[in-house]
């Protein structure tokens, strides 16, 4: 019976072979690939209070990673319940019952001349079956395995919902800190372009320019004004976003965000090892792995029903007609029970449910294999974004410092008296403007470097 019970039938479930190349984009943002140190807490990494501040509340009161841990807490529920079907049950089920025999009916037609004959009695019936059903085939053991699997391919979905969360309010706050680091700018530009504006409106009341010159001003300094409005806007946006993914309302840590700062320090996200080492321990690789072991689980599952099924049934107990005589040996019952319960004809259901655990191994495999592909896109994708940002970031700070030097000479020459107030002050508006564009430049460095860490699978214990 041992040797029976030991043995399952259907597929004996493997990992997918699958061969990658090393990643291509990995090696343009010249960082360093060795381990991170901080896979768990990876956003850490920016060296920013705030930030981990907000990190401790996203994980500690978003609604959303809570109904995700509760999903797991289902999952492991029913894993449980699957490996207790393995194991025998056992029932006690104490019964009283009073009874008032009909005279009419068979029993009652034979005693109901017999003198004295008391129509009404009482039993009493104490005790407890068990029973247990021999896995012989293994189906018990196949729906354990499948149950196993799917809880812990829930494990998986809950960390990629802390990964996903944690990485989004990232994102989310270095919006805010970029929106404020170009507000700063967009200010002293409308400033630029209030001082031009009033500077050709006086032009205009000596009739030194041109109501069309008036025009193209105030054009300018309604679109700085509109620009500082679509920043303000973003800002309160993201804010508002931010505060729902704390799980609190909209507004409740408004203020602390108000005080400025600087955006953090771009860290260095790492991918050191093999291509699937790293896109293993994503968790959307890994719970669609534990899907596809769950699948092939499944089939053995259903090829189980093809083989006999052995069930043994036993009862102890108490029977008697009167409380006083309930616990005595004549009052003892026991009884014992043995099942064999083989299907011999089901117009092919069987067969059915093996086919369909078999196509849906074969289309979690797929879904595997694509969920692999889409992960190794990713990576690609996230990695080549931060090496291009950083390298628009190298251009365009020399076009700042250009700008920067041209602004100079051109206030020295208006200082000097050879060059107009209009000049000096629409070089510096145009320095202005491409400081607002490396500021939003370094906001998407830091934003690429959270999709980075969210590719490569960062913030789950592996």
């Amino acid at each position: 019976m041992s040797c029976l019970t030991a043995c399952a039938v259907g597929p004996n479930y493997r990992t997918p072979q699958i061969s990658l190349i090393p990643f291509h984009n990995v090696s343009k943002t010249a960082f360093s690939i060795s381990s991170s140190e901080n896979a768990v807490s990876w956003w850490k990494s920016f060296h920013d209070t705030e930030l981990d501040k907000i990190e401790s509340r996203v994980l500690t009161q978003n609604l959303d990673l809570k109904a995700a841990y509760a999903r797991v807490l289902q999952g492991r529920a029913i894993a449980r319940s699957a490996a207790a079907q393995m194991l025998p049950t056992l029932d006690f089920s104490p019964q009283v019952s009073a009874t008032r025999l009909s005279e009419e009916g068979l029993i009652g037609h034979i005693v109901r001349e017999i003198p004295h004959f008391n129509r009404d009695y009482r039993e009493y019936n104490v005790g407890g079956v068990a029973s247990w059903e021999l896995d012989i085939a293994g189906g018990l053991r196949r729906a354990h395995e499948a149950a196993r699997d799917e809880f812990q391919a829930a494990e998986a979905e809950g960390d990629g919902t802390r990964l996903s969360l944690a990485a989004e309010a990232a994102d989310t706050y270095l919006r805010i800190r970029g929106d404020q680091a170009r507000l700063r700018i967009a200010r002293d530009v409308f400033t630029s372009n209030q001082k031009m504006m009033d500077l050709i409106r006086q032009r205009r009341s000596r009739n030194v320019a041109d109501d069309r010159e008036l025009s193209s001003a105030t054009v300018v300094v309604e679109a700085a004004r509109q620009n500082m409005i679509d920043i303000e806007k973003d800002e309160e946006t993201q804010s508002n976003r931010l505060d729902v993914l704390m799980g609190t309302q909209p507004g409740t840590y408004a203020v602390e965000l108000r005080i400025y700062a600087e955006l953090p320090a771009v860290p260095a996200p790492s991918a050191n090892a093999q291509p699937l080492e790293v896109l293993r321990r994503r968790p959307d690789v890994i719970a669609s792995e534990r899907r596809l072991a769950a699948s092939n689980a499944r089939i053995g599952e259903a090829l189980a029903n093809y083989y006999p099924k052995i069930s043994l049934q036993g009862a102890l107990g108490f029977e008697s007609m009167s409380p006083q005589q309930l616990f005595t040996a004549p009052g003892f019952q026991p009884t014992a029970t043995g099942a064999l319960r083989w299907r011999i004809f089901d117009f092919g259901k069987i067969s059915s449910d093996v086919s369909r655990a078999r196509g849906s191994y074969a289309e979690a495999l797929a879904s595997y294999q694509a969920t692999m592909l889409r992960a190794a896109e990713d990576v690609e994708d996230a990695f080549f974004h931060l090496s291009q940002t950083r390298q628009a970031i190298a251009s365009q700070m020399h076009n700042v410092e250009a700008l920067h030097h041209a602004a100079a000479l051109t206030w020295q020459s208006y200082t000097a008296g050879t060059l107009a107030l209009n000049d000096a002050l629409q070089a510096n508006i145009t320095l202005l403007n491409a400081q607002d564009r490396l500021a939003s430049m370094r906001a998407e460095e830091d934003r690429a470097a959270v999709e980075c860490f969210r590719a490569l699978g960062g913030g789950w214990q592996s």
